[in-house]
């Protein structure tokens, strides 16, 4: 059994800064590609960052430029470093694995951007 755990999300200023954590951990012979989603109230699920175990990642256009996606592979962790937060960031952000050719998710973060 494979477990995904976030961390870090929380309530910061509209400019602010947060970052977000993923752990991996269980049975796990291969961590892949490893990536963040988010959800707003009201809204879809959407994309917002990816990474592979060799460091290529994705960023969707809405995020790009104020977020960072990194991983530690030895520590099978994924990090999401959130500069320039705006209200429109607020949502619950979840971490997506791809462990042994399994997808997992995790239970997911709120992040909340005032204004």
């Amino acid at each position: 059994q494979v477990q995904l755990v976030e961390s870090g999300g929380g309530l910061v200023q509209a400019g602010g800064s947060l970052r977000l954590s993923c752990a991996a951990s269980g049975n796990i012979f291969r961590v892949n590609t490893m990536g963040w989603y988010r959800q707003a109230p009201g809204k879809e699920r959407e994309l917002v960052a990816t990474i592979t175990s060799g460091g290529s990642t994705v960023y969707s256009y809405s995020v790009k430029g104020r977020f960072t996606i990194s991983r530690d592979n030895a520590k099978n962790t994924v990090y999401l470093q959130m500069h320039s937060l705006k209200p429109e960031d607020t949502a619950v952000y979840t971490c997506n694995a791809n462990v042994d050719s399994s997808i997992y998710k995790g239970k997911g973060t709120l992040v909340t951007v005032s204004s």
